[in-house]
């Protein structure tokens, strides 16, 4: 139905992850009868299997939803269209949430009433207020038996700069108070383009999301900022420069529902056909063919944070790889990809994740959705090498970083790091910063006594366990977000690991100068406790700067050659076993004494999180 942008409300809710969103949502849902109560169940906006069996948002999911305002009275002046874009609250997400804060007007700030503000609530609502979002701050989950919620509430207002009475409190779970939430929607988020209609004729709307199905190809999820789309339309990609015919148009309730059109104000879909990858991506702008209207601001290519090579087990398996990888494409723009070989691991991809939940999760669909058996790598991060003859270069793999004779100037991408803790962790948590290189910015203690930090240190200590570290430490009551900033010097060096002095590319890292010792002698003892004994004595090296700086060596497997004497004299034995030594040394100076290592030590190796 086609309703004036004075009454439309589109919003979007923000929160740290595990805070209530999806449960919240639920309730808007039920209360706003948008799904009948029979097909009514939880996480009902989660799609994704993972993201029922997480308990996480990982994809975020639109909805339209009719609410009647005042009550029992049912007057078209009361009713209104609420368009709520449900977002992930994981760090790595984190570009999901600043696209959806571009088709809204205002926030749902949710904070748990059991754990206070956290690290990813800083975040999100620094991201909500850049936007100029209208932000109604909430405490959620106030049945806990373990809810503060006069004490958070304070906390929040403070944070918010509202009044206290301005902060609601609801229970997603019980519905308690949201009721008075979706009367606060109607009454302080502002309507669409203030609601006026769009002075314009020709349409424009901005990408924040896509699918993608083998029948109708992309369908993308967009805000309509000017005009009215149509089915049949000539539309043009502003970013892509491609054009394509609007195969259909509509509104999601939450499932795809047909419409006519989608006007200014207004949050749908339209169905492109396209089937290749590439060409659709978040934050592009579609437009009339030919258009007057130039493309809308905001537009930001995802950027990789974390490089992972995937390889199947069976190469066999190769071209189904291949194409999974393009089929997760075309609904993930984040994800990238680039074929490459390694030794005996064969041929793989070099895939770019935005952090490592979401390798984790692209990883685990590739076996659940495709039904692929994998070998994941170490995740490392980039980094920019000038080489002493002046080139610069980006290099996404350790296998692929240069000598360090060839190295001028290493430089690395930084985070800014916002961390909550108690303060019965802070000690421990201070010892944690120095060992991966962090700076402190500065500290503010909360009303609850929990300390907040502000820290800068390398990406690649972040990536180093950090965040699991930091959650032991402080029995899980931790918080942190991030955000990357430009790269700068780094004091790294590349470690290879030499098995009977061949050195093995699969087995390379970039480690920090200061700690190459320890990694080297981590390394080669791992690889002694799980390498198979050879023929011969073996050594284990690991080279770094051009020298030897960890070694061990495995003894050979002896065969006894001695076994069917019955006696005799000693000299007999002696002679065979010269004859066996002999054996193996001719091994060695022929050459064709090579280690061939067996898959599952590689895997073992490769698959190893780096500690």
């Amino acid at each position: 139905m086609s309703m004036s942008p004075s009454r439309i409300r589109n919003f979007s809710i923000i929160a740290h992850v595990d805070h209530g969103k999806s449960t919240l949502a639920d309730r808007l849902l039920e209360r706003t009868g948008t799904i009948p109560d029979r097909l009514m169940r939880d996480q009902v906006l989660d799609r994704m299997d993972l993201e029922r069996e997480r308990g996480i948002t990982i994809k975020m999911q639109p909805v339209r939803m009719m609410y009647h305002s005042g009550g029992s009275e049912r007057s078209e002046e009361q009713q209104y269209i609420l368009n709520l874009i449900d977002t992930p609250g994981h760090i790595d997400f984190s570009y999901e949430v600043s696209r959806a804060l571009h088709a809204v007007e205002g926030v749902l700030l949710l904070v748990d009433s059991t754990q206070g503000v956290q690290a990813q609530t800083l975040t999100t609502l620094a991201a909500a207020e850049a936007q100029g979002c209208v932000v109604i701050p909430i405490v959620s989950k106030i049945d806990s038996p373990a809810a503060r919620v006069e004490e958070v509430r304070a906390e929040l207002s403070q944070l918010v700069g509202v009044p206290k009475e301005g902060v609601l409190a609801v229970s997603g779970k019980t519905g308690e108070g949201v009721d008075e939430l979706l009367e606060a929607i109607v009454r302080l988020i502002p309507p669409p383009g203030n609601g006026e209609p769009s002075a314009g004729a020709e349409p424009r709307g901005l990408i924040f999301d896509f699918s993608y199905s083998t029948h109708r190809g992309v369908a993308v999820y967009l805000r309509v900022f000017d005009g009215v789309f149509r089915k049949g339309q000539p539309l043009f990609f502003h970013a892509a420069g491609k054009e394509f015919i609007a195969l259909e148009t509509g509104i999601f309730t939450p499932e795809e529902t047909p419409s006519d059109s989608l006007s200014a104000g207004e949050i749908g879909y339209i169905v492109t056909g396209i089937k290749e990858p590439g060409i659709v991506a978040v934050g592009d702008t579609i437009g009339a063919v030919r258009g007057s209207l130039g493309a809308l601001p905001g537009y930001e290519k995802p950027r990789p944070v974390v490089w992972a090579s995937v390889y199947p087990e069976d190469q066999n398996d190769l071209p189904v790889l291949r194409k999974s990888l393009e089929r997760l494409r075309l609904s993930d723009s984040s994800l990238s990809f680039e074929e490459e070989s390694l030794g005996v691991l064969g041929r793989g991809f070099r895939c770019g994740f935005l952090g490592l939940l979401h390798l984790e999760i692209v990883t685990e669909r590739l076996k659940r959705e495709f039904d692929l058996s994998l070998i994941v790598t170490i995740p490392t991060i980039s980094y920019i090498v000038t080489k002493t003859n002046g080139a610069r270069e980006t290099v996404y793999t350790p296998a692929k970083f240069p000598e360090h004779g060839d190295i001028a100037v290493v430089e690395e991408p930084w985070a800014k790091v916002i961390i909550i803790t108690p303060p019965d962790s802070l000690s421990a948590l201070v010892q944690l910063l120095y060992e991966h290189e962090a700076n402190t910015l500065g500290t503010e203690t909360h009303a609850d006594g929990r300390i907040e930090m502000v820290v800068e240190m390398p990406l690649r200590e972040l990536m180093r366990g950090f965040f699991d570290t930091l959650k032991n430490i402080s029995s899980g009551y931790a918080s942190l977000s991030y955000e990357i900033l430009p790269e700068r010097s780094a004091d790294v060096v590349r470690l290879d690991v030499l098995v009977a002095e061949e050195p093995i590319p699969a087995f390379a890292r970039v480690v920090a100068a200061r700690r190459v010792q320890e990694e080297a002698e981590k390394m080669v003892e791992k690889l002694h406790s799980i390498l198979p004994k050879q023929l011969f004595n073996t050594k284990i090296q690991a080279r770094a700067r051009g020298r030897i700086i960890a070694s061990r060596t495995l003894s050979a497997m002896r065969k006894d050659v001695t076994g069917y004497l019955y006696g005799g004299d000693v000299s007999r034995k002696m002679k065979l076993l010269q004859k066996q030594k002999r054996g193996k040394k001719k091994l060695l100076e022929r050459g064709t004494g090579k280690v061939n290592i067996p898959e599952e030590v590689f895997m073992k190796m490769v698959q190893s999180s780096a500690e």
